[in-house]
């Protein structure tokens, strides 16, 4: 079930959108285990980002924290979701927003502590399972993990660049024929471009084949810098993909992929097992969202390490 468009995204800024925020925070997180109200904050609040999902109403659905522990590394905590706003994809909504929050302010690793009944969730959206966390009112916990930025400096990603754009123009002559160049790269996103003119239809926009080629290389060229900096190898193939055209592109467009938006452990490769990973990519035009692409990529593992 999709969330009702009329729903708003957004940080509590008013006294009457604090107490509701935190109302929901004690509701969910604290009432249950018998906690009185106040016990929902701690001495991080005044230095967080807060976001909250608010329904047509004004309601608080759902409410979540980000804060910094150190240079490289965030927590989330305080991820809470109304009954009535469950299985609706609020949680997500809310995790996906404080994650690109974490990117903005240049964070390289995200960590959380999820009761066991939420691992799953967890998982689902590309964390970890990285230990066990301190019990929370008996209930067991267990620290979760998730990489935003690839390990590598700036030469690494400078040189795994141009390795990209040379496999293409081997193994790949459509990416020539199309004109496809590595607009940037910087263990975050991988951003790629292609000119309008070769790409054009009758309707002098860009050719929906040409549309999709571009997300499917930007998917697997994401794929493929993962590889690099994990030091592993195989053959990577696009096993499905959906692909939503939302407007037209009537102008140069450029292939975004971050790295939080590819799901999947690679880790298993190294011992010879086939992994799967799922990965968006957004197409852009003139800073409109044009295509939104969703690829199932499986990498293959070499023969000679194969179970």
């Amino acid at each position: 079930m999709a969330l009702p468009t009329n729903w708003q995204l957004t940080s509590p800024i008013t006294p009457e959108h604090w107490q509701a925020y935190y109302q929901l925070r004690w509701q969910v997180l604290r009432a249950p285990w018998q906690q009185p109200l106040g016990s929902e904050q701690d001495e991080f609040e005044a230095q967080a980002h807060h976001l909250m999902l608010t329904d047509g109403s004004g309601l608080v659905q759902a409410v979540g924290r980000l804060h910094r522990l150190d240079d490289s590394t965030g927590q989330i905590r305080y991820m809470a979701v109304a009954d009535s706003a469950r299985k609706k994809g609020a949680g997500s909504m809310i995790l996906h927003a404080l994650e690109q929050q974490a990117v903005y302010l240049g964070l390289q690793q995200l960590q959380l502590n999820a009761r066991e009944d939420a691992v799953g969730f967890y998982q689902q959206l590309g964390y970890k399972q990285a230990g066990d966390a301190a019990p929370l009112f008996g209930i067991a916990h267990l620290k979760m993990i998730k990489a935003l930025c690839l390990t590598g400096s700036a030469d690494d990603f400078k040189q795994w660049q141009q390795q990209l754009a040379q496999t293409w123009r081997q193994t790949i002559p459509l990416s020539q024929y199309m004109q496809i160049n590595i607009s940037g790269f910087n263990g975050y996103r991988l951003s790629c471009s292609a000119p309008l003119a070769p790409n054009i239809n009758l309707h002098q926009t860009m050719f929906a084949g040409s549309i999709y080629t571009l997300a499917t290389l930007t998917g697997w060229g994401m794929l493929y810098m993962q590889l690099q900096a994990l030091g592993l190898q195989g053959a990577q193939v696009l096993a499905h993909a959906d692909i939503r055209y939302l407007r037209p592109v009537d102008s140069a467009p450029e292939a975004r992929c971050q790295l939080l938006d590819c799901i999947g452990d690679l880790g298993p490769l190294v011992q010879g097992k086939k992994v799967r990973q799922r990965i968006k990519v957004g197409i852009y035009c003139q800073q409109q969202v044009c295509a939104e692409f969703i690829g199932q990529y499986v990498v293959l593992p070499e023969p000679a390490l194969q179970n």
